[in-house]
Order: structure tokens, then sequence, then C-alpha cells
């Protein structure tokens, strides 16, 4: 059983990789680039499934032809070939037209290969079962000879391609599907590594030499390690890039803290902001917040000030703060000094305004600046306008 496990282990991961993706195939059923990834894992899960040594027993046995199991993982073992070009060819884009017909090109290939396979074992003879040494066992039998030779050609031929371009294109790109190209080229490496303890052991056979173990013991997990590595190479760059956007999407919610914070109680819409769920999706949370912030600004519009603002901007250009950085530190003292005030207010009083109106907030346009913007209320000279609006108010209601 432990043969089988080697096999049915990454099988299982793979299974759980395609199940992952197939929402994301549902939702976008047009992309090719979608398709041929949930194909290559379909593919690669059906081949670590049949070539496990159970599965091939329980497959002869189903069928009532010996050795049956040969000929089928030959022929899904080079579909597999064939799709991860196939992926290669999607991934690297292109004129749509062209990457339609290199596609088609070799879906053809393959697909003649595989006819060819089942033909020649039809031809051939191959009455004793071997669940783990057929290739080796019947290495010189007429026409199934043929068959394993012409399997082995297919699979290298795949594999060096698929090696070949993605090690020529990962010296092109970065980051997420740099990894993943790196994850396939080392996923190609054990395959051809696979491939040469295969031939040499049947090679040897045609010698007269006995090189089976290699066939039978070093082979299986050369195989499966590759299959996990290619299978991890073409889905870490889309869940990298998921991730990716996960991660930034919640750092920039955790960065509005304080902006969030400092607005707390100038708007209604704040009872409910602070109801959504903590399990709740991030982006969601994030646009909640970024809501309420929005309607705190709009609530404490009417105390912005110009004066506030130009002094704060003064004073940080004084202590050295260049000065795209000094207006968002302004931007922000303003802020805070009106958050003071509004605070500081009786709801029955009417809100003062400036002669000319409040004046228009410059980095809240984005998620970006208003992190800028929350990034900046630690400055001391946000802090010196907060405590300056606080006395102000203070001695005016004495």
């Amino acid at each position: 059983m432990n043969s089988g496990l080697i096999l049915y282990v990454p099988g299982v991961v793979l299974v759980t990789a395609l199940v992952i993706k197939l929402p994301t195939l549902r939702r976008g059923e047009h992309a090719p680039l979608m398709r041929s990834v949930c194909a290559m894992l379909l593919v690669a899960c059906v081949v670590l499934f049949l070539a496990a040594p159970p599965s091939i027993s329980a497959v002869n046995d189903l069928t009532g032809i010996t050795n049956f199991s040969a000929p089928l993982v030959y022929c899904v073992l080079t579909a597999f070939s064939g799709s991860c070009i196939v992926l290669v060819i999607n991934w690297r884009g292109g004129p749509p037209e062209r990457v339609r017909r290199a596609s088609m090109l070799c879906i053809s290939a393959y697909g003649v290969v595989t006819v060819f396979l089942a033909v020649l074992f039809v031809l051939g003879e191959a009455p004793v079962e071997r669940l783990r040494d057929l290739d080796t066992y019947y290495a010189s039998t007429p026409f199934i000879r043929e068959m394993i030779v012409l399997y082995l050609l297919a699979h290298t031929v795949g594999s060096v391609v698929l090696t070949v371009l993605c090690w020529r294109w990962l010296r092109q790109i970065a980051g997420a599907l740099r990894t993943g190209l790196a994850l396939i080229v080392l996923g190609g490496l054990l395959d051809i590594g696979y491939l040469t303890t295969k031939f040499a052991a049947v090679f040897a056979r045609w010698s007269g030499r006995d090189w089976d173990y290699l066939s039978t013991h070093v082979a299986p997990p050369l195989a499966s390690a590759a299959a996990l590595m290619v299978g991890a190479g073409f889905i870490f760059p889309l869940m990298g890039q998921r991730a990716s956007s996960t991660w930034r999407t919640y750092r920039q919610y955790r960065l509005l803290c304080p902006l969030w914070l400092e607005l707390q109680g100038s708007s209604p819409s704040w009872a409910a902001a602070m109801k959504i769920a903590w399990w709740a999706p991030v982006e969601l949370r994030k646009s909640h917040r970024e809501a309420a912030i929005h309607d705190g600004l709009l609530s404490i519009a009417p105390y912005f000030s110009s004066t506030v603002r130009i002094a704060a901007f003064d004073a940080a250009i004084f202590q050295g703060i260049v000065r795209e950085r000094a207006a968002v530190v302004a931007e922000a003292a303003m802020i805070a000094a009106a958050c003071r005030v509004h605070a500081s207010v009786h709801p029955s009083k009417a809100p003062p305004t400036e002669q000319h109106g409040a004046p228009r907030l410059e980095y809240t346009g984005d998620s970006d600046s208003m992190v800028s913007l929350s990034r900046s209320l630690g400055s001391p000279v946000v802090a010196a306008a907060r405590r300056h609006a606080s006395m102000t108010e203070g001695a005016r209601h004495e």
C-alpha cells in the first residue's frame, strides 16, 4: 500500500487545488487560461490515481483485460504532457489566433500519439499482469515495446518543452509568477529524472542487464514529486496574486484605523460600522471602514479651517518634512482639529463656516491617499494642532 500512497497523497493535494479553482472557472467559464489550468489539474489527478498499483489492479479486474491499465495510464500521461504545453501557450499569451492555433496543433499531435498507444497495445501481447514493472517486463515484447518507448518519448518531449519554455520565461519576469515558474522548472527536472530512470531500466533490459529497481523503486517517488511541483507551479501565481491582493487590502484596512478612530462618533453611521462581523471578508470590512470615514469627514467638513492647515504646513516644513509629505500632515492636522471642535459644539448649535466656504480635502480620493492621511495622524504637528484646538474650544466655553 506504500507504493499506492506515494501517488495517492499528491493526487489528493491536486484534487484539493482543483476544487479550490472550480468556482473561478465557473465565474470565468470562457477564460482559456483558467480552463487550461483546471484541465491540467484534472488530468494530473487522474494520472496519479490510475498509476498507483492498487488502482492498476482494480482497473484490470474491472475490465477483465490483463494489463489494460498500462495503455490507459500511458494515454492519460500523454494527455497530461500535452495539457501542460497548452497551458504554457495560454499562459504566455499573445495574439488570440496564434494562441488558438498553437494549442490546437499541440492537442492534435498528442491526440495522434494517444491513438497510436492504444493501437500498439491491441497489436501486442501482454498476458502476464504486472502492477509495478510492466515497462521492464515487456521491454522486448513486440508492439508493447514500441508502446512503452512511444509514451516515454511523448512524455519526454512534453516535459523538456515545458521546462525549457518556463526556464526562458523565468529570467524575464518577477513576483509570484517567477516563483511559479521556478516550481515548474523544478518539477520538470524531477520529471526528466523520472524519465531517465525509466529509459535506463528499459535500455538495460535490451542489453541483458537488470536495472529494474530504477523503474520500480526510484521512478515513482520522482513522478510524485514532479507532479506536485508542476501543479504547485501553475497554482501558486493564481493563489499568490489573490493572497497578495488580500494582504494589501488587510494592511490598508489596519492602517486606516487611526483615521477611523479619530472620526469616531462624528457621524451616525458609526454604529453601523461597528456592527460588521470580524469574520466578514476583509474587502467588505475595508469598504465599510472607508465609507464610515467619508461619512465622518462629511460631518466635520464645516469645521475645517484653512488657517489650521496653513499653520500645520508651515510647522511641518520648519521640521524638515518635504513639501509633499508636509501637505498630507497639514491636512491630517486640519481634520484632527476639526474633530475636536466638532466634539465640543452642542448638537443644537449651527456649525460655523468660513467666509469662502470649507477647505477641500485633497487626500481622500483613494485608499492609498487615505492611508497616508491616517498614518500622518501620529505626527507631532498633528498632535500640536489637536491640543491647540482643544485649548481654544475650552477657553471659548469658559
